[in-house]
Protein backbone atom coordinates (compact mmCIF):
# COMPACT_ATOMS: atom_id res chain seq x y z
CA UNK A 1 0.00 0.00 0.00
CA UNK A 2 1.15 3.68 -0.97
CA UNK A 3 1.72 5.94 2.02
CA UNK A 4 -0.40 9.07 1.80
CA UNK A 5 1.37 12.43 0.99
CA UNK A 6 1.60 14.26 4.48
CA UNK A 7 1.78 18.05 4.95
CA UNK A 8 3.61 19.78 7.29
CA UNK A 9 3.67 23.55 8.62
CA UNK A 10 6.57 24.43 9.92
CA UNK A 11 9.58 22.86 9.99
CA UNK A 12 11.28 24.51 12.40
CA UNK A 13 13.39 22.81 15.50
CA UNK A 14 11.00 19.40 15.96
CA UNK A 15 8.90 20.04 12.31
CA UNK A 16 12.08 19.47 10.43
CA UNK A 17 13.34 16.33 12.37
CA UNK A 18 9.17 15.14 11.78
CA UNK A 19 9.85 16.31 7.86
CA UNK A 20 12.50 13.98 8.05
CA UNK A 21 11.78 10.80 10.17
CA UNK A 22 8.25 11.06 7.54
CA UNK A 23 10.48 10.95 4.20
CA UNK A 24 12.91 7.95 5.94
CA UNK A 25 9.66 5.93 6.74
CA UNK A 26 8.56 6.54 3.15
CA UNK A 27 5.55 9.53 2.69
CA UNK A 28 5.70 12.35 0.38
CA UNK A 29 5.99 15.34 2.46
CA UNK A 30 4.89 18.88 1.45
CA UNK A 31 6.01 21.95 4.05
CA UNK A 32 5.63 25.26 4.68
CA UNK A 33 7.34 27.61 6.58
CA UNK A 34 7.45 31.29 6.86
CA UNK A 35 11.26 31.45 7.10
CA UNK A 36 12.73 30.91 3.78
CA UNK A 37 16.22 29.05 5.46
CA UNK A 38 13.75 26.81 6.89
CA UNK A 39 11.93 26.16 3.56
CA UNK A 40 15.36 25.53 2.05
CA UNK A 41 16.03 23.16 5.04
CA UNK A 42 13.38 21.45 4.32
CA UNK A 43 13.71 20.79 0.66
CA UNK A 44 17.10 19.25 1.35
CA UNK A 45 15.84 16.93 3.72
CA UNK A 46 13.49 15.81 0.79
CA UNK A 47 10.30 17.99 1.20
CA UNK A 48 8.40 19.24 -1.69
CA UNK A 49 8.27 23.03 -0.26
CA UNK A 50 4.87 24.76 -0.81
CA UNK A 51 3.64 28.46 -1.19
CA UNK A 52 1.36 28.57 1.36
CA UNK A 53 -0.78 26.31 3.89
CA UNK A 54 -3.43 26.30 0.94
CA UNK A 55 -1.38 24.96 -1.29
CA UNK A 56 0.24 22.14 1.13
CA UNK A 57 -3.48 21.20 1.69
CA UNK A 58 -3.97 20.74 -1.95
CA UNK A 59 -1.15 17.87 -1.86
CA UNK A 60 -2.22 16.34 1.20
CA UNK A 61 -5.17 15.20 3.41
CA UNK A 62 -3.33 14.76 6.65
CA UNK A 63 -1.48 18.31 7.57
CA UNK A 64 0.69 18.62 10.64
CA UNK A 65 1.16 22.00 12.42
CA UNK A 66 4.02 22.37 14.50
CA UNK A 67 3.87 26.39 15.00
CA UNK A 68 4.78 28.39 18.11
CA UNK A 69 1.37 28.99 19.37
CA UNK A 70 -2.57 29.86 19.08
CA UNK A 71 -2.11 32.71 17.18
CA UNK A 72 0.16 31.18 14.31
CA UNK A 73 -1.94 28.27 14.78
CA UNK A 74 -5.47 30.11 13.68
CA UNK A 75 -3.43 31.66 11.41
CA UNK A 76 -2.21 28.27 9.62
CA UNK A 77 -6.00 27.25 9.46
CA UNK A 78 -8.03 30.32 8.98
CA UNK A 79 -5.67 33.04 7.44
CA UNK A 80 -5.50 34.26 4.46
CA UNK A 81 -4.32 30.78 2.03
CA UNK A 82 -4.97 28.92 5.22
CA UNK A 83 -5.70 25.21 5.52
CA UNK A 84 -9.49 25.55 6.49
CA UNK A 85 -10.62 27.07 2.93
CA UNK A 86 -7.99 24.28 1.53
CA UNK A 87 -8.21 21.36 3.08
CA UNK A 88 -11.09 18.25 1.41
CA UNK A 89 -14.28 17.34 3.17
CA UNK A 90 -12.68 14.39 5.82
CA UNK A 91 -9.10 16.10 6.19
CA UNK A 92 -7.14 15.89 9.31
CA UNK A 93 -4.97 18.72 10.59
CA UNK A 94 -3.09 17.45 13.38
CA UNK A 95 -1.68 20.02 15.95
CA UNK A 96 1.24 19.25 17.37
CA UNK A 97 1.82 22.85 19.08
CA UNK A 98 1.83 23.33 22.85
CA UNK A 99 -1.52 25.37 23.04
CA UNK A 100 -4.28 26.01 25.72
CA UNK A 101 -7.07 22.82 25.94
CA UNK A 102 -9.63 25.16 25.96
CA UNK A 103 -8.38 26.54 22.46
CA UNK A 104 -7.47 22.93 21.18
CA UNK A 105 -11.28 22.24 21.91
CA UNK A 106 -12.74 25.16 20.42
CA UNK A 107 -10.31 24.80 17.42
CA UNK A 108 -11.34 21.01 16.71
CA UNK A 109 -15.42 22.47 16.63
CA UNK A 110 -14.79 25.18 14.26
CA UNK A 111 -12.56 23.13 11.66
CA UNK A 112 -15.25 20.20 12.14
CA UNK A 113 -18.22 22.72 10.55
CA UNK A 114 -15.78 22.53 8.01
CA UNK A 115 -15.88 19.04 7.58
CA UNK A 116 -12.47 18.92 9.02
CA UNK A 117 -11.06 16.60 11.87
CA UNK A 118 -8.48 17.74 14.86
CA UNK A 119 -6.58 15.50 16.30
CA UNK A 120 -4.81 16.82 18.86
CA UNK A 121 -0.91 15.59 19.50
CA UNK A 122 1.78 17.69 21.65
CA UNK A 123 5.17 16.10 21.20
CA UNK A 124 8.45 16.12 23.27
CA UNK A 125 11.61 14.74 23.11
CA UNK A 126 13.35 17.68 21.49
CA UNK A 127 15.00 18.00 17.65
CA UNK A 128 17.23 14.94 18.47
CA UNK A 129 14.50 12.58 18.76
CA UNK A 130 12.05 14.06 16.78
CA UNK A 131 14.44 13.35 13.44
CA UNK A 132 14.97 9.89 14.67
CA UNK A 133 11.50 9.37 15.24
CA UNK A 134 11.72 8.48 18.97
CA UNK A 135 9.93 11.15 20.22
CA UNK A 136 6.67 11.12 22.05
CA UNK A 137 2.97 12.31 20.78
CA UNK A 138 0.26 12.42 23.63
CA UNK A 139 -2.79 12.06 20.59
CA UNK A 140 -6.43 12.51 21.47
CA UNK A 141 -8.41 12.48 18.43
CA UNK A 142 -11.68 10.12 16.95
CA UNK A 143 -10.28 6.41 16.77
CA UNK A 144 -11.02 6.51 12.68
CA UNK A 145 -8.95 9.65 12.01
CA UNK A 146 -5.90 7.87 14.25
CA UNK A 147 -6.38 5.14 11.99
CA UNK A 148 -5.69 7.05 9.35
CA UNK A 149 -2.55 8.53 10.52
CA UNK A 150 -1.40 5.19 12.31
CA UNK A 151 1.33 4.98 9.33
CA UNK A 152 2.33 8.42 9.92
CA UNK A 153 2.42 8.68 14.08
CA UNK A 154 4.83 5.10 14.02
CA UNK A 155 7.08 7.00 11.61
CA UNK A 156 7.08 10.03 13.67
CA UNK A 157 7.17 8.75 17.08
CA UNK A 158 8.19 5.73 18.70
CA UNK A 159 6.25 6.60 22.29
CA UNK A 160 2.13 7.38 21.25
CA UNK A 161 -0.03 8.06 24.00
CA UNK A 162 -3.28 7.98 22.66
CA UNK A 163 -5.79 10.12 25.57
CA UNK A 164 -8.67 10.11 24.87
CA UNK A 165 -10.84 11.06 21.82
CA UNK A 166 -11.36 14.45 22.86
CA UNK A 167 -9.75 17.76 21.30
CA UNK A 168 -8.08 19.26 24.47
CA UNK A 169 -6.89 16.31 26.04
CA UNK A 170 -3.76 15.78 24.27
CA UNK A 171 -2.80 19.48 25.24
CA UNK A 172 -3.81 18.91 28.97
CA UNK A 173 -1.07 15.78 29.41
CA UNK A 174 1.42 18.05 27.45
CA UNK A 175 0.81 21.16 29.63
CA UNK A 176 1.06 18.38 32.57
CA UNK A 177 4.72 17.49 31.63
CA UNK A 178 6.21 20.20 30.47
CA UNK A 179 5.14 21.67 34.30
CA UNK A 180 7.28 18.80 35.14
CA UNK A 181 9.66 19.81 32.90
CA UNK A 182 10.10 23.27 33.77
CA UNK A 183 9.95 22.43 37.34
CA UNK A 184 12.93 19.72 37.45
CA UNK A 185 14.89 21.89 35.09
CA UNK A 186 14.58 25.19 37.74
CA UNK A 187 15.51 22.70 40.28
CA UNK A 188 18.37 21.02 38.62
CA UNK A 189 19.63 25.08 37.97
CA UNK A 190 19.24 25.90 41.44
CA UNK A 191 21.14 22.79 42.82
CA UNK A 192 23.64 22.60 39.95
CA UNK A 193 24.43 26.32 41.25
CA UNK A 194 24.11 25.89 44.95
CA UNK A 195 27.28 23.31 44.29
CA UNK A 196 29.11 25.40 42.30
CA UNK A 197 29.05 28.06 44.78
CA UNK A 198 30.24 25.56 47.44
CA UNK A 199 33.30 25.02 45.50
CA UNK A 200 32.13 21.49 44.38
CA UNK A 201 33.41 20.43 40.83
CA UNK A 202 30.71 20.53 38.31
CA UNK A 203 31.47 17.59 36.49
CA UNK A 204 31.22 15.82 39.68
CA UNK A 205 28.12 17.33 40.48
CA UNK A 206 26.53 16.46 37.28
CA UNK A 207 28.00 12.41 37.58
CA UNK A 208 26.68 11.89 41.35
CA UNK A 209 23.17 13.92 40.70
CA UNK A 210 22.56 11.37 37.13
CA UNK A 211 23.43 8.73 39.13
CA UNK A 212 21.39 9.70 42.16
CA UNK A 213 17.72 10.49 44.03
CA UNK A 214 18.27 13.70 42.12
CA UNK A 215 18.45 13.05 38.71
CA UNK A 216 15.72 13.70 36.11
CA UNK A 217 15.62 14.00 32.47
CA UNK A 218 16.13 17.84 32.59
CA UNK A 219 18.59 17.71 34.58
CA UNK A 220 20.91 15.14 32.52
CA UNK A 221 20.31 17.27 28.96
CA UNK A 222 20.37 20.76 30.10
CA UNK A 223 22.89 20.70 33.02
CA UNK A 224 25.27 18.17 30.59
CA UNK A 225 24.77 21.21 28.11
CA UNK A 226 25.59 23.69 30.79
CA UNK A 227 28.90 21.95 31.30
CA UNK A 228 29.96 21.63 27.59
CA UNK A 229 29.24 25.21 27.53
CA UNK A 230 26.77 24.53 24.31
CA UNK A 231 24.72 27.49 23.67
CA UNK A 232 22.69 25.84 20.85
CA UNK A 233 19.19 26.58 21.07
CA UNK A 234 17.10 23.69 20.80
CA UNK A 235 14.60 24.31 23.36
CA UNK A 236 14.35 28.48 23.47
CA UNK A 237 13.36 29.89 27.02
CA UNK A 238 10.53 31.75 26.01
CA UNK A 239 8.61 28.43 24.89
CA UNK A 240 8.58 26.99 28.07
CA UNK A 241 8.08 29.82 29.90
CA UNK A 242 4.73 30.24 27.56
CA UNK A 243 4.28 26.75 28.38
CA UNK A 244 4.19 26.97 32.39
CA UNK A 245 2.16 30.10 31.84
CA UNK A 246 -0.47 28.21 30.17
CA UNK A 247 -0.03 25.44 33.19
CA UNK A 248 -0.74 28.00 35.34
CA UNK A 249 -3.94 29.18 33.73
CA UNK A 250 -5.08 25.67 33.95
CA UNK A 251 -4.56 25.85 37.26
CA UNK A 252 -6.50 28.96 37.60
CA UNK A 253 -9.06 28.29 35.63
CA UNK A 254 -9.79 25.07 37.89
CA UNK A 255 -9.11 26.42 41.41
CA UNK A 256 -5.95 25.03 41.61
CA UNK A 257 -2.70 25.65 43.70
CA UNK A 258 0.69 25.72 41.50
CA UNK A 259 3.36 26.92 43.50
CA UNK A 260 6.09 25.11 42.93
CA UNK A 261 4.84 26.01 39.11
CA UNK A 262 4.81 29.54 39.37
CA UNK A 263 8.21 29.78 41.16
CA UNK A 264 9.48 27.81 38.02
CA UNK A 265 7.81 30.38 35.95
CA UNK A 266 9.07 33.47 37.57
CA UNK A 267 12.93 31.94 37.28
CA UNK A 268 12.23 31.56 33.50
CA UNK A 269 10.83 34.81 33.08
CA UNK A 270 14.04 36.01 34.90
CA UNK A 271 16.19 34.51 32.28
CA UNK A 272 13.49 36.62 29.77
CA UNK A 273 14.08 39.70 31.65
CA UNK A 274 18.18 39.31 31.79
CA UNK A 275 17.93 39.13 28.02
CA UNK A 276 18.96 35.85 27.74
CA UNK A 277 15.42 35.32 25.41
CA UNK A 278 17.60 33.85 22.34
CA UNK A 279 19.18 31.16 24.71
CA UNK A 280 18.43 27.56 25.29
CA UNK A 281 15.89 27.06 27.95
CA UNK A 282 18.96 25.27 30.03
CA UNK A 283 20.01 28.92 30.52
CA UNK A 284 18.11 29.75 33.39
CA UNK A 285 21.12 29.27 35.45
CA UNK A 286 21.89 32.91 34.35
CA UNK A 287 19.81 33.87 37.01
CA UNK A 288 21.25 32.00 39.77
CA UNK A 289 24.96 33.26 38.25
CA UNK A 290 23.22 36.79 38.51
CA UNK A 291 22.85 36.56 42.52
CA UNK A 292 25.38 34.40 43.44
CA UNK A 293 27.90 35.67 40.80
CA UNK A 294 29.20 32.15 40.44
CA UNK A 295 31.98 31.14 37.35
CA UNK A 296 29.85 28.76 35.32
CA UNK A 297 31.86 26.01 33.01
CA UNK A 298 34.15 27.50 30.47
CA UNK A 299 33.88 30.44 31.63
CA UNK A 300 36.83 32.94 31.85
CA UNK A 301 37.23 34.87 35.81
CA UNK A 302 36.11 38.05 35.96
Amino acid sequence: MTNPSIGLIGPGAMGLGITRALIRGGFPVFTRDVDPARDALARAAGATVCASPADVARHAAIVITVVVDAAQTDEVCFGTDGLAGALPDGGIVVLCSTVGPDYAGALGARLAARGITLIDAPISGGPARAAAGTMSMMIAGPRAALERCAGAFTAMSDKRFVISERAGDGSRMKLVNNLMAAINLVGAAEAFALGIRAGLDPEKIHEVVMASSGASWMAGDRMGRVLAGDRTVTAAAPILTKDVSLALELGRSLRFPLPQGSAAHQALLATLGLGFDAEDDAWVIRVYQALSGIRLPGEEPH
